[in-house]
């Protein structure tokens, strides 16, 4: 067979081709270590658009509650070549926390965590307080095992609100006179989607979605229970930030104690020393 120089050109370059192909697809199939493999498919992060809801049916306490922050992410392992075992799910941590209860001029009461306050820790812990590092241990985490021939695919999903309860009365009091006028809050979390190996403990950060919630309610304790409480902001929350670059994960967001474990509950009178009126769980 003689071949013109044009169509010999085009024969090399079809053999090369098809053996370029060939090793293309060897290695996209052949089965690497996680880290270098992982893949987030995709990510979303919301703040439900309902407003806060305020419930005043007890003559204790107040009590509301703000819509939910949600995270999903979609991950994607290919084939694993090693015997490794991964978590991938979600680790929160809280940046910042204003939480106080005004009661007319008698003085605030507030929830804090002193550490945080003090800027003694960037952040603490926002885990369920038994699965550390990870938020939760259902929907919020996976774990995949190698070494393995096929693609594994999943979905870690989370979500959180704020549900408390205030005291209409002072909370150093006996007495369930009305007085509270006021209640203030304005937190900020991190939120990271992060695989974690069960062996080494060797830490990847994913992503990084960045969120705050805030809410004014005022309160006039004069009115009948059930028509004191209104709520003056916000109408709508921020919507969280996926960020573009990742951020570390600050250490104390990685062990105890968690939020809930860590706060305590204040009282600032309008005139005196503040008093301690809920230690520290932990």
């Amino acid at each position: 067979m003689c071949l013109s120089p044009r169509d010999t050109w085009v024969y090399l370059w079809d053999i090369f081709l098809f053996y370029a192909m060939g090793c293309i697809q060897s290695v996209r199939c052949k089965p690497r270590s996680f880290r270098d493999s992982v893949i987030v498919l995709d990510v979303s992060s919301s703040i439900d658009t309902n407003r806060t809801s305020i419930d005043e049916t007890s003559n204790v306490v107040l009590r509301y509650r703000t819509p939910h922050f949600r995270a999903s992410a979609r991950v994607l392992v290919p084939p694993m070549a090693g015997k490794e075992t991964w978590t991938v799910g979600w680790i929160q941590a809280c940046n910042h926390m204003e939480f106080h209860n005004k009661y007319g001029n008698e003085g605030v009461s507030s929830w804090e965590l002193p550490d945080l306050r003090d800027d003694k820790i960037q952040a603490i812990s926002d885990s369920d307080g038994v699965n550390y590092p990870w938020y939760g241990n259902t929907t919020e985490t996976c774990t995949v095992t190698g070494p393995s021939r096929k693609d594994t695919k999943f979905t870690v999903s989370m979500n959180d609100n704020f549900y408390p309860s205030v005291t209409w009365g002072v909370p150093v009091s006996d007495s369930n006179l009305p007085l509270l006028t006021g209640i203030r809050r304005d937190q900020s979390f991190t939120t990271w989607l992060v695989a974690i190996n069960q062996a080494t403990g060797e830490t990847l950060v994913l992503q990084t979605i960045r969120w705050r919630m805030r809410l004014a309610i005022q309160i006039d304790p004069d009115k009948p229970l059930g028509e004191r409480a209104r709520l003056v902001e916000p109408t709508a929350q921020e919507q969280p930030q996926i960020l573009a670059k990742n951020e570390p994960i600050p250490p104390n967001a990685m062990v105890k104690p968690n939020a809930n474990d860590a706060q305590v509950l204040m009282w600032r009178p309008r005139t005196g020393d503040p008093i301690l009126v809920i230690p520290p769980k932990y």
